[in-house]
């Protein structure tokens, strides 16, 4: 059994970005390209698992990823309404291991560092925190589909910098034990630790505009270096 797994689940088809996964991301390489590498140089992952049902997938992993287990998708999991817990049943059953990394191909921007820095994090408060993920810091006013503030009274107008924060699940990071999951069919905990990543970093590919907006930023950022 291994000890850090890396999970990085991905269906063939997307409906709002078309083949977004594989799509040509920055520099004219495959989406899933940018997180594969990060995952594999992660410190404390002993291994990292593709779970997809995408044979082209499969192929460009045969080719440029050998060291990344693939696993098949059961046809009964490539439902885009699938929830996501259940995939990753499938997955800690197919690969034990007592800890697991889990994110996503559609989060290009996430640096090795905060990866580095979540595991680090985890490891050393865990289980006083029973899991970890990754949010976003919002400072600004909510209201429901009822118009009802939800973060601020409307009749005493604080500066939103002055507001008490709420934080948005990104999407970018999960860390979790593997009998929690088993237990609980859910990656989040009941003590989970909030790893909070600037917005820039935690954009998650979504719709077009998403990749459009990821795209440029990448570019602007590897001009720097």
């Amino acid at each position: 059994m291994y000890e850090f797994v890396g999970l990085m689940p991905m269906r063939h088809y997307s409906s709002r970005v078309k083949g977004k996964n594989y799509k040509e991301f920055g520099n004219g390489r495959p989406l899933f390209y940018h997180m594969a590498e990060k995952l594999l140089n992660c410190t404390g992952i002993d291994k990292v698992v593709i779970n997809t049902d995408s044979l082209l997938i499969k192929d460009l992993c045969k080719k440029d990823f050998p060291q990344i287990l693939v696993i098949d998708r059961p046809e009964s999991l490539t439902s885009e309404h699938c929830p996501m817990n259940d995939i990753l049943l499938h997955d800690v059953n197919a690969v034990p291991s007592r800890f697991y990394v889990q994110t996503h191909s559609t989060n290009p921007l996430l640096s090795l560092d905060s990866l580095n820095n979540a595991l680090k994090i985890f490891k050393k408060n865990f289980p006083i925190y029973d899991s970890l993920f990754s949010v976003t810091k919002k400072q600004t006013r909510y209201w429901d589909s009822m118009s009802r503030p939800i973060n601020h009274n409307e009749k005493i107008l604080m500066r939103t910098q002055d507001l008490p924060p709420i934080y948005e699940e990104n999407s970018c990071i999960y860390i979790f034990e593997r009998d929690l999951l088993i237990q609980n069919r859910n990656r989040i905990g009941s003590r989970p630790f909030l790893f909070e990543l600037e917005a820039l970093e935690a954009i998650d590919i979504d719709e077009e505009i998403d990749f459009y907006l990821a795209e440029r930023i990448f570019e602007i950022e590897t001009k720097k270096l």
